[in-house]
Parts: C-alpha cells; structure tokens; sequence
C-alpha cells in the first residue's frame, strides 16, 4: 500500500480581548483559513489545531481550548515538525500582533517577532531553528499576518522583498503592531526588574519557556553555520519595516479579517487552479493595492520554493 503523505497545520489567532491592543480580525482569519485548508487542499480537519484567545462565550462552537501562549504555540509547532516526514505538507498560520526588537548597540537591525497573547516573543531566531529540523522532503508554509513580519524565518532568502512605492492610505484601521516600547513596559510591569534588556524580563517571566534568542544567545550563531537551500516558506503580510492592517467594518454590519489573511482567501477562491508560492504573494499584493491598503507582502525561501505549488495543491480529482 502507498504511502500516504501528511498535511498538518497550526492556526493562530490572537485578538488580545479587553486589552488595549485588542484586535477584532485575527480569529476570523484562521478559522476561514481551516475552512479552504480543508475543502481545497486536502487537510484533514483531525490534523489541524487551533489555537484562539477567543471567551469562552464565543468558543463553544469551537475546538480550541487551548490558549495561543508563547509556550503552547511553540509546543503545537515543535509536535507537527517532530511528526513531519519526507512528503509532508506542514503550514501555519498566525494572525495577530507583530513587534520588532532591536538588536545590541553595535549591531544594526532588528529582529522579527510575533507576540502571542502572553506577550511571550517568539522570534525569527524560533523559525530557522524549526525550519532546520525538516526532515528532507518535507515542506513547512508560514503566513504571518502581523506587522513587521517579512524576515520572520531568519536568514531565509528573499524572493519578493520590499517596495519603495507608497499609497497614501485613506482607510481606516488599525496595525497589527505593539512597539517595542509597549511591550517591555508591560513586561516591566509583571517582573518589577528596572532594566530596558527585554531578555531579562522574559527569562524572568517565562524560564525555559522564553525564545531560544534569549535562553542560548550563541545558538543564534550555531543555527547558521551550515546554513543551505531549505524547505521554509514564509509569506510575509508586509515588509519588516511595515505595519499589517487589521479591518473591523463591524459597524457597518460586515465581519471583521486581517488584510492579508483575507488577500490571500481572495486569491485562492478566485483562482481555482494550482498557484505557485510567488503568484500568491503578488496577486495578494494587487488585491491590497487595489483596496487601498499600504503593505506590501513579501516571499522568502528557496529559488526552487518560489515556483512549488502554494501548499503542494493536489490535482483535482476528474469528474
């Protein structure tokens, strides 16, 4: 009997309820996204987990229990790439906040993060350490509709990087984006420790729960020696120096979504066929250009990669 290849999937939702970085979108994403993964690419719903910080009012039609801590969403990654095998199809999906953290004074940049909603950072340095452990043959899909998001799997190549055109956006909205500053204010809050080291407040809150950033800062180093083509996919729902918009046209009776989350949903149903990674990507690039939105997605991954079929689609079965 043939083998039977696996497709295994991560959702991720994060509104941050009652908070004052509530957004109203993110869960709406992932579970429209269950939704396609299933009637469109073969996913078997027993092999999707989801994970919301929805009340438990609005959960009960749901399956998720579990909240989407720093903690429990490396834990559902870590288990779906431990299970993955030569052939598997692995993606995730995170709708939420993104922040960005800089890096020591005498180093320029930043590093990519998205903030689950016990502000517990999981950091581009998490992704490439989970995109390494891929067994050859396996594939694992990241989209991340947060801002601030492109480079999220470290060192991963760029295929559709930034843009220097500019729309002067009229839409209202509100970016999917805590600054840094906030961040360590509220961790500064939980630890009472005086220190603008973001490491230390998450060392301190979260133990050997933290990003692996901070737990083992010479693996970041480690995680690159030998750095060749892989099987990460990332798109990215904006560059890393932009912000994601979340819409929440509520009011006016319509139903709340990420920008990008809900680009992309336009994209796969008005195009019934196979499409590659990059066609993706810049079809959902015009479909937000066209509404009016300033963010501009981006692709990293191998050459090989940017030309596969976007979650290795299979054929559709004749009739």
């Amino acid at each position: 009997m043939a083998k039977v290849n696996k497709r295994l999937a991560v959702l991720v939702g994060c509104n941050y309820p009652n908070t004052q970085f509530e957004l109203h979108g993110c869960i709406n994403d992932v579970v429209a996204m269950k939704d396609l993964l299933v009637k469109r690419f073969g996913f078997d719903p027993t092999n999707i987990e989801l994970l919301t910080d929805a009340s438990a009012v609005t959960r009960e039609g749901s399956s998720s229990v579990v909240l989407p801590t720093g903690e429990n969403i490396k834990a559902a990654l870590s288990k779906m790439v431990s299970q993955a095998e030569a052939g598997d199809v692995l993606y995730f999906h995170y709708s939420g906040h993104g922040t960005r953290i800089p890096k020591p004074a005498h180093i320029f940049g930043h590093d990519e993060a998205i903030v689950p909603c016990d502000f517990n950072l999981i950091t581009d340095v998490d992704f490439r350490q989970l995109v390494n452990q891929l067994p050859k043959g396996a594939s694992f899909t990241i989209l991340s509709d947060s801002c601030h998001s492109g480079g999220l799997i470290d060192k991963e190549k760029e295929q559709i990087g930034p843009s220097t055109y500019r729309a002067a956006s009229s839409l209202s909205y509100k970016a999917k984006n805590i600054p840094f500053e906030s961040i360590l204010e509220h961790l500064t809050t939980l630890t009472g420790i005086n220190t603008s080291d973001i490491g230390t407040h998450l060392l301190e809150s979260f133990g050997a729960n933290a990003s692996l950033k901070f737990l083992t800062p010479q693996l970041e180093s480690e995680l690159f020696d030998f750095l060749k083509a892989d099987e990460g996919i990332l798109l990215s729902g904006c560059q890393a120096d932009e912000t994601s918009a979340d819409m929440n046209p509520m009011e006016s009776g319509g139903k709340a979504y990420g920008a990008f989350s809900n680009a992309v949903q336009m994209v796969l149903k008005e195009n019934s066929g196979r499409l590659s990674n990059k066609e993706v990507v810049m079809m959902a690039r015009k479909v937000l250009e066209a509404q009016g939105f300033d963010q501009h997605p981006c692709l990293y991954c191998s050459d090989e990669n940017a030309d596969a079929t976007f979650l290795c689609q299979p054929e559709a079965k004749p009739y």
